[in-house]
C-alpha cells in the first residue's frame, strides 16, 4: 500500500466559505505547486515571486527550483524546460513536496516533462496557445494531449495565457513579442488569486526591477491584474483556495535560500571574530551566488576577488588568511579538484581557511544545475599525503547560516582549513528563516600572537596550545615574529624546514590529532526516537535531512518504530556516534551518491550499514524513503 502523509499532497481542511466575488473558498492544510515552461518564460522569477508572497502571508514553505544546465537551450525543447516547485502549508513542513498537486504548463515540452510527476486527480493548468502542431512535433507528441484523452485522469484547466496577455496589453507601447513575454505575470496573477496571496511585494518588486522602464512596469502590472481578474470572473475556476498561516515560533522571519544564508553566515562570522572577510572565488554553478551576495557587503569589511581560475582563487584566500583575514573560497566539485594542492598547503601551514563546496552532479562538468552529495570522499581524502580536514554540512537552506558560523569557529579555533559541504538543492531551495539576535551568535574573537609575549625569546611558530593543538597565528610584518612559510615539511615547534623521518611522522600524527580533537568541542549526536523502542536507525547528512525526517514521521504515523539521527560534522564524527550506532539492530543511510558515508561508517565503526542510494540530480522524496524504511522494518521483525 502506498504511503500518504502531510508531505505528499493536498490535504483539505474542513472549512469552506465564499470569497468577496461570490465563489466558494476551500481551506487546505498544504499545497504543492509546480510551474514549468521554457527557460526564457521567466519560470524562476514567477516561482520566486509566488514564494515571496507566500512567505509574506506566513505559511511554512519549501522550494525546489529546477532549471536546465544549458545557458539557453532551443526554445520549446525538452532540455530547455525550467521548473519551480513550491510546497506551502499551515504547519511545519520539511520538503518541497513529493509530487505537485498543481502543474502549470506553459508549453508542450513543460507538460511532457512534468506530467508524470502529477498524481492522478491532480490539477493541470495549460497554456493552450502554445500547443501548435510545430510545438507538439518538436517534443515528440504524435497527437495533441489536450484532445486525445491522455489528460482524462486530471482536472485540466485550459487557459489561453499568451493571447489573453497580449489582449490585456492592447494599447501599451509594446511589440507583440514584448507583450507575450509578460505571460508569466498573467500566470502569477491567476495563481495569486487562486490561493489568496498578498500581492503588494510583487507590485513593489516590478517597480524596482524595471525602474528605468516605466512602460514595462505598467505592462507587467496590467498582465498581473488581468490574470487575477480572469480567476475572479471566469467560469473556468469555480473555487479558490486558502492555506492559513503556520504557527511559527515568535521572531522576525524572512524567506531565504541556501547560498545567501551561507553568505550571511560568513559575514556574521567575520563580524563576531573581528576579522575582515576575504573571498577568493572563480564563478561556478551552483556556487556563484555566494560571490554575488558577498560582493554587496563591502560596508561590513568584506572583500571579494574574482580570480582568473580556481587555483588563483584559493591561493588568494589562503594568502588573505596568512595576512590575518578570514579567508574563504567557494566552488563546486570540479573546482575542489583544482584547489586540492593549495588546500594541502593550508593543512601544512595550519592556517584557517573555509572551502565552501556547493556540490553538483558529476563527474567532470557533469550536471551543473542538478544536486548531488558525491564530494564527501573528495573532501575527506582528495589531497596528497596525510592531510585531514574537518568537514561540516548544513541540513537545510536556513541552516547554511549556522553551518557557516560553525565552519568559521573550527577554522579559527584550530588553525585549519575546513570544508563546508552544501549542495545545489540547498543552494537554490528556500524556506523561512528566523533572523537571530546578534548577541545570540557565538563569540569568535581571535587572539593573534604578540611580540611582547616572548620578551626577547625566539618566536616558535609551531608551539601549540595544549588544549586545541593550534599553533599561534602571527601577523606578517610583526617585528620578532618572522617565520618560514611554504609547502615543505616543518620541524616541530621551530617551523624550520625538516626532512627528518621521525619529525615528519610526528607532525603528521600531530595534525591528525588536532583534527580528531575537534570532536571534544562537538555536541553529542542525539536520535529522534519517540518510542525509545526503535530497532532501525536512519542516519543522514546534508540535504537528506528533510526527506529522511519526513519519511520517519510517515512511518510512525502508520505504526512503525524508527529512529532518525543527522550528522552536521563528518570529520571528525561526534564523539558518541559509535555508541549511538550500537543501540540499533540496523542502520539505513540514504545518500545522493553511491554510498560514501556508508563506506566511512562501516570502516570506522564496523557497522554493516545499509545504503539507499540514487544519483538522479534530484532530492529524495519522503515517500520512497518511507517505503524503504518499511521494507527494512519487515526484515527486522521477521528476523
Amino acid at each position: 500500500m502506498a504511503l500518504q502523509t502531510a508531505e505528499t499532497g493536498t490535504d483539505p481542511a474542513d472549512a469552506e466559505r465564499d470569497s468577496p466575488g461570490g465563489k466558494p473558498v476551500e481551506s487546505l492544510h498544504r499545497v504543492v505547486i509546480r510551474i514549468a515552461g521554457d527557460s526564457g518564460d521567466g519560470m524562476q522569477l514567477t516561482g520566486d515571486r509566488f514564494t515571496q508572497e507566500t512567505a509574506a502571508y506566513g505559511n511554512d514553505l519549501s522550494t525546489l527550483p529546477d532549471f536546465p544546465a544549458e545557458i539557453r537551450a532551443p526554445a520549446g525543447t525538452l532540455p530547455g524546460v525550467s521548473a519551480f516547485q513550491l510546497h506551502f502549508a499551515d504547519h511545519d513542513i520539511l520538503t518541497p513536496g513529493d509530487a505537485p498537486d498543481v502543474l502549470v504548463a506553459m508549453n508542450p515540452a513543460a507538460l511532457k516533462t512534468n506530467l508524470k510527476a502529477v498524481p492522478r486527480g491532480g490539477t493541470v493548468i495549460v497554456n493552450t496557445d502554445e500547443f501548435t502542431d510545430r510545438a507538439l512535433k518538436k517534443v515528440g507528441y504524435a497527437a495533441d494531449p489536450l484532445h486525445d484523452g491522455s489528460l482524462d485522469g486530471y482536472r485540466v484547466h485550459r487557459v489561453a495565457l499568451t493571447s489573453q496577455t497580449v489582449k490585456a496589453l492592447d494599447g501599451h507601447p509594446l511589440s507583440r513579442k514584448e507583450a507575450e513575454r509578460a505571460k508569466n505575470m498573467y500566470a502569477l496573477g491567476l495563481l495569486s488569486w487562486l490561493y489568496h496571496r498578498p500581492v503588494d511585494q510583487t507590485l513593489r518588486f516590478l517597480e524596482q526591477k524595471f525602474a528605468r522602464r516605466p512602460e514595462i512596469i505598467a505592462a507587467n502590472r496590467a498582465a498581473f491584474q488581468a490574470g487575477w481578474n480572469f480567476g475572479e470572473t471566469t467560469e473556468e475556476f469555480e473555487v479558490s483556495y486558502e492555506v492559513a498561516p503556520a504557527a511559527l515560533p515568535p521572531g522576525r522571519y524572512r524567506n531565504i535560500s541556501g547560498n545567501p544564508a551561507l553568505a550571511y553566515g560568513l559575514v556574521a562570522a567575520a563580524q563576531r571574530s573581528g576579522l575582515e572577510l576575504f573571498l577568493g572565488s572563480y564563478p561556478i554553478t551552483p556556487a556563484s551566488d555566494i560571490l554575488h551576495e558577498l560582493a554587496k557587503h563591502k560596508a561590513f569589511g568584506v572583500r571579494t576577488f574574482q580570480a582568473e581560475d580556481e587555483i588563483a582563487a584559493v591561493g588568494a584566500a589562503l594568502g588573505a588568511s596568512y595576512g590575518g583575514a578570514l579567508g574563504v573560497t567557494t566552488t563546486s566539485g570540479p573546482g575542489v579538484a583544482l584547489k586540492s594542492e593549495a588546500i594541502g598547503l593550508a593543512v601544512s601551514l595550519e592556517l584557517p581557511l573555509i572551502i565552501c563546496d556547493i556540490q553538483r552532479g558529476g563527474p567532470s562538468t557533469g550536471l551543473p544545475t542538478k544536486t548531488e552529495q558525491a564530494d564527501l570522499l573528495q573532501a575527506m581524502f582528495g589531497r596528497n599525503g596525510e592531510s585531514p580536514v574537518p568537514i561540516v554540512a548544513p541540513r537545510s537552506p536556513a541552516d547554511c547560516f549556522d553551518a557557516a558560523l560553525e565552519a568559521a569557529r573550527i577554522a579559527l579555533t584550530y588553525r585549519t582549513p575546513v570544508f563546508l559541504l552544501s549542495d545545489g538543492y540547498l543552494a537554490n531551495g528556500s524556506e523561512p528563516w528566523r533572523i537571530p539576535e546578534v548577541e545570540d551568535l557565538p563569540d569568535l574573537t581571535v587572539r593573534f600572537a604578540r611580540a611582547e609575549e616572548y620578551q626577547g625569546s625566539p618566536f616558535l611558530p609551531y608551539q601549540r596550545d595544549p588544549h586545541t593543538l593550534a599553533r599561534p597565528w602571527a601577523l606578517p610584518g610583526t617585528p620578532g615574529l618572522e617565520h618560514r612559510i611554504g609547502g615543505l615539511e616543518k620541524a616541530d615547534v621551530t617551523g624550520e624546514i625538516s626532512y627528518d623521518p621521525a619529525n615528519h611522522d610526528h607532525m603528521v600524527r600531530t595534525r591528525a590529532a588536532k583534527v580528531a580533537g575537534i570532536a571534544q568541542s562537538i555536541a553529542p549526536i542525539e536520535a529522534d526516537d519517540p518510542s525509545g523502542a526503535a530497532r532501525l536507525l536512519v542516519l543522514g547528512w546534508g540535504s537528506t535531512y528533510g526527506p529522511a525526517q519526513a519519511a520517519c514521521r510517515l512511518v510512525r504515523e502508520h505504526g512503525g518504530q524508527v529512529a532518525h539521527a543527522h550528522l552536521r560534522h563528518l570529520n571528525p564524527f561526534p564523539p558518541n556516534l559509535g555508541e549511538l550506532l550500537a543501540r540499533y539492530d540496523r542502520v539505513l543511510i540514504p545518500e545522493m551518491n553511491l554510498g560514501q558515508l556508508a563506506l566511512l561508517i562501516r570502516a570506522r565503526y564496523l557497522v554493516d550499514a545499509t545504503g539507499y542510494n540514487k544519483v538522479r540530480g534530484l532530492p529524495f522524496t519522503s515517500t520512497e524513503l518511507a517505503e524503504e524504511i518499511q521494507r527494512i522494518l519487515l526484515e527486522v521483525e521477521g528476523a
